[in-house]
């Protein structure tokens, strides 16, 4: 009898946490979707000051000349002024081999070539959970060293991608501080910012691992860099609308945060492998566009604000085309 009390107990608590984490599900959703209304402002658009991640065969020597000038002719008619190009990765502990970017120095050559006054920073990263370990002195040092060496072909800043950086990480701005002594330029994607309260310790204790960083971290990272490109993809919503708001909110909280002298790209998916299916018919550069779209209309002009495409080798003609249409606009159409 008193195991039939404490089961039936336990299955009406088991059904209250369901109806609460459905009802909070539900909340978000609307919250996200009420983001995602209203018509984005005719001047809310690419001022110029958009990105390009590019893959590593752009400095392995897999990629030439020739398809350089393939890549400057239809990027001279965007408003991409950075691109970052992958050189790396480091070493589990720290290095940087220069084997892995031999044909930098044509790249950069090529670059100032054929799109004089476009930036070029070589991407490098590694993950940093159960790999490069950050915290380690010995490991940082390794990959000033692999920075220096990486400047000298020419480059005209470094791009940083460690993930996942956990919020509050000291040892991560520590290493941004002592990077900008290298280099002129210095630019790190991020994490989406913790979008509502307690969103950031459920996504820890999911995961494993931070999703989100707090908006107060979020603005010492910033503090430290020329250049924030937070990665707004892969953020698990189902449906396009959801996922419009999601960038709405993501950059939103970002253009509050980001001052006025320092860039913020809003990423926008040029992939189509996400691994969940309804990522893949979620998430879009369109929807992005939208999404950033609808948060500068609301914040007012912002110059140095973009969105930054991942991934060249990825995109399709019909996400170049929903970057052109939806953000490299004209005559902008705002019922769209």
């Amino acid at each position: 009898m008193i195991a039939r009390t404490v089961i039936r107990r336990g299955l009406r608590l088991l059904a209250l946490a369901l109806v609460v984490v459905v009802a909070l599900l539900g909340l978000l959703a609307g919250a996200l979707r009420l983001q995602f209304t209203g018509a984005p402002a005719a001047w809310a658009k690419s001022t110029g000051n958009d990105a390009l991640w590019l893959g590593h065969a752009w400095v392995d020597g897999r990629r030439t000349e020739q398809d350089f000038q393939s890549l400057a002719a239809r990027l001279r008619s965007t408003g991409i002024r950075d691109l970052y190009v992958h050189s790396g990765p480091f070493e589990w502990d720290g290095r940087l081999d220069p084997a892995k970017y031999p044909n930098a120095r044509n790249f950069v050559q090529w670059g100032k070539k054929y799109l004089p006054g476009v930036r070029l920073s070589a991407w490098l990263g590694q993950a940093v959970k159960n790999g490069l370990d950050l915290d380690a002195p010995k490991a940082r040092q390794n990959v000033l060293d692999g920075v220096a060496d990486v400047m000298r072909a020419g480059f005209d800043g470094v791009h940083y991608n460690f993930e996942p950086i956990g919020d509050g990480d000291t040892d991560f701005l520590a290493l941004l501080d002592q990077t900008r002594r290298l280099t002129g330029l210095l630019s790190t994607s991020t994490p989406q910012i913790e979008p509502y309260p307690l969103m950031r310790p459920a996504a820890r204790a999911l995961l494993g691992h931070d999703k989100y960083w707090s908006q107060g971290f979020f603005r010492q990272v910033v503090a430290r860099v020329d250049q924030v490109a937070i990665m707004t993809y892969d953020s698990g919503t189902l449906t396009q609308s959801l996922y419009g708001g999601y960038v709405a909110r993501q950059a939103a909280l970002a253009l509050d945060l980001v001052p006025q002298g320092r860039s913020l790209f809003v990423g926008a998916p040029a992939y189509h492998d996400h691994g969940l299916s309804w990522s893949d018919d979620a998430e879009s550069v369109a929807m992005a566009a939208r999404g950033a779209r609808l948060a500068l209309s609301d914040h007012g002009p912002r110059e140095r604000f973009g969105l930054a495409l991942y991934v060249d080798f990825a995109a399709t003609e019909e996400d170049w085309r929903e970057y052109t249409s939806q953000w490299v606009i004209q005559n902008p159409d705002p019922g769209r």
